[in-house]
């Protein structure tokens, strides 16, 4: 398993989003359906940018700066 830490870039604004997944491919189609719940509705993507990807293990973790 591995952390990934992704850059969306949707019309109106830039958002992170942490998500943990086996596979760069898993974690690539499961962010629309995280998009979706967290937002009213699918907004619109323009851009996904994979930032970083860590191992996933005890005291894994990102820093997101706002």
């Amino acid at each position: 398993m591995f952390l990934y830490k992704l850059e969306v870039q949707l019309a109106d604004r830039r958002t992170v989003l942490i998500l943990m997944g086996d596979s760069d491919e898993e974690v690539m189609d499961s962010v629309e359906a995280h998009l979706s719940k967290h937002f009213i509705g699918s907004p619109e993507v323009k851009e996904i940018a994979l930032v970083e990807k860590r191992r996933a293990g005890k005291g894994a973790g990102y820093v997101v700066e706002l």
